[in-house]
């Protein structure tokens, strides 16, 4: 399995080469994560540098993932649980330009309070080199990742809930 996602890796790279894009470096878990920027649903550009010396949970949804589906009511309840002790929970649209109706009646079905960016070009996906939906990427509050994972985030998941304990409780790095 590892030779196949190196291999696939090394694909992304050479496509971006070829196309005369920018390769981005490899995100490994323990490494700063790249400062990502995106739109909010009304129109406003921001980034993750807004949320410095917060712990950031990264979600990349689409309105057409079911597994995405499974995962929101999780993510919902976390944010509204643990927002409080420093997490920011940002769920991030790689749906199509002009599906904003689209994704605003998925956030109002899935009672999402968190913050939803929009990301039409999927720049996320290629900035973080994952290789589908759902997505997710943790980041301490110095900035750097500390676990991702592409698949749904289940509470079941101690590699998640322990990575982000730990997160949570290192407060160096927070205003």
């Amino acid at each position: 399995m590892r030779s196949l996602w190196i291999a696939l890796r090394l694909t992304v790279m050479a496509l971006a080469v070829a196309c005369g894009e920018q390769v981005p470096a490899v995100v490994e878990v323990g490494q700063s994560a790249p400062v990502y920027s995106a739109e909010t649903l009304d129109g406003r550009t921001i980034s993750t540098m807004s949320l410095s010396g917060r712990v950031v949970l990264l979600n990349v949804w689409a309105t057409w993932c079911a597994p995405c589906r499974e995962e929101i009511p999780y993510l919902q309840r976390l944010h509204q649980t643990r927002e409080k002790d420093g997490l920011s929970i940002v769920g991030v649209s790689v749906d199509a330009a002009g599906e904003d109706a689209r994704i605003s009646a998925f956030v109002k079905e899935f009672a999402m309070t968190y913050p939803v960016w929009r990301d039409p070009n999927e720049r996320i996906l290629t900035q973080f080199m994952a290789i589908g939906v759902p997505a997710s990427y943790l980041i301490d509050r110095r900035g750097v990742l500390v676990w991702k994972h592409v698949g749904i985030v289940r509470e079941t998941n101690t590699e998640f809930t322990d990575a982000l304990e730990q997160a949570l409780g290192d407060t160096t790095g927070s205003d």
